[in-house]
């Protein structure tokens, strides 16, 4: 028997009126117009806890037995879970304590204190999110205690399945395509169960990071894997397990899973931001980001993206904006050998650079017993086509340069 139904979303809706926002569903101007169909955004960066999280955390939470709330709930999380738990843990009225990795940044923590006011207690274990997990799981087997997991549970499916009753309600015809990202699942999940017994023919698509693939390789392989290593920088979607009971809802509703790499979706959260005003975090943008690669199919036709949150800490814009502009290939690195004689950065400077062109890195130590002597220099472009201009400025000046591509170990050095 299915866990999560369109009753169990539908009881879910119910408990959590008054206690999360009906967030807006947005048409995109913008978007509509790059892609030719119709674009609306689900603004779920909108909840106070500025994430969809809030939802199946308390939904899972309300659920439980008087006994089961006086002796407390456990989470295992670095962001917009462990805020969901705090806040329901909040105005339920259960204390709730929280494992979250020792790097996590001191304005995450200080958000999980700020909804869960006395009623959490927050614990710093492990490095990664894997350690602090394991050590909440230890911890509420010893105090008996239930844990509230992000995504591989009945309830939080079910209160994360009411966005997608949410965008039904909104939208005043039904949706060809409906975007989601996937971490662990619960989302897509939700989402796809509801829309999919409502519209059939509906396409449910899912977007996850190229770095951490781990349910795109789960459909690959047809079964639940653990991934060896992810890259964390999409933080809110970086799983390396996704659920068992996410997996075999998910295989069941999605159309495809497409993977989006880290400039892509900085890209898209830029252009979010200086277009909409709207701060997405890098899971929150996934959807977005992939409507290039399907921009043929949804010609036409209604899409909905869901924006999933908007927790994204100001000290990553930098790294963000970079990863953006070397995506556009706008920016681009190179190790120069320049001969130690007079004049040789001046002819660089002179010829090899246009009046548009900008150095944004420079790099260079000389070295007296050496004829030549390497600088590390960075070119921001105004247009992407400038490129092979100044290559071939570069070449006619008969310098010895390597351009630092993503594979070399220098590209991560740099960024």
């Amino acid at each position: 028997m299915n866990q999560v139904t369109v009753k169990t979303i539908e009881d879910a809706s119910k408990v959590l009126e008054g206690v999360v926002r009906k967030t807006p569903l947005q048409f995109n101007k913008r978007l509509s117009e790059q892609f030719k169909c119709n674009v609306y955004l689900k603004r779920e960066d909108l909840q106070d806890v500025r994430s969809y999280k809030i939802r199946g955390a308390y939904n899972l939470m309300s659920s439980l037995s008087a006994a089961e709330k006086e002796k407390g709930v456990v989470c295992a999380s670095a962001g917009n879970h462990a805020q969901g738990v705090a806040m329901s843990a909040s105005l339920l009225k259960i204390k709730a304590t929280i494992f979250m990795p020792i790097i996590t940044p001191l304005q995450k923590i200080d958000k999980v204190k700020h909804f869960g006011k006395d009623w959490v207690t927050i614990k710093l274990v492990g490095q990664v999110y894997d350690e602090a997990g394991a050590a909440a799981h230890k911890y509420c087997d010893e105090n008996s205690q239930t844990f509230v997991h992000p995504f591989n549970d009945p309830r939080t499916i079910s209160g994360q399945g009411t966005v997608g009753k949410e965008i039904l309600e909104q939208l005043e015809v039904d949706p060809d395509f409906v975007v989601c990202p996937i971490g662990g699942g619960g989302l897509i999940s939700g989402v796809g169960t509801y829309l999919k017994s409502k519209i059939p023919l509906v396409k449910i698509i899912g977007v996850e990071p190229k770095g951490a693939p781990a349910m795109h390789q789960a459909f690959k392989e047809k079964k639940v894997i653990t991934l060896e290593e992810i890259d964390t920088f999409v933080d809110g979607a970086a799983v390396t397990t996704v659920g068992e009971l996410s997996y075999e809802i998910a295989s069941s509703v999605t159309e495809k899973i497409l993977l989006s790499e880290e400039g892509k979706i900085c890209a898209s959260m830029v252009d979010l931001y200086q277009n909409e005003g709207i701060i997405a975090e890098p899971a929150g943008a996934l959807s977005i980001s992939a409507l290039n690669e399907l921009a043929q199919e949804i010609k036409g036709k209604t899409v909905v993206c869901v924006l999933s949150g908007g927790n994204n800490d100001i000290l990553r814009y930098p790294e963000i904006m970079e990863k953006s502009l070397v995506y556009r290939g706008l920016k681009h690195y190179f190790l120069i050998e320049f001969a130690q004689k007079p004049g040789q950065l001046k002819d660089f400077l002179n010829h090899a650079l246009s009046p548009r062109d900008d150095i944004v890195l420079f790099e260079y130590v000389k070295r007296n017993s050496r004829e030549k002597g390497p600088a590390l220099i960075g070119v921001e472009l105004t247009q992407k086509t400038d490129l092979p201009m100044l290559l071939d400025r570069m070449d006619k000046l008969q310098l010895r340069y390597t351009k630092i591509t993503s594979g070399d170990p220098l590209y991560g050095f740099i960024l």
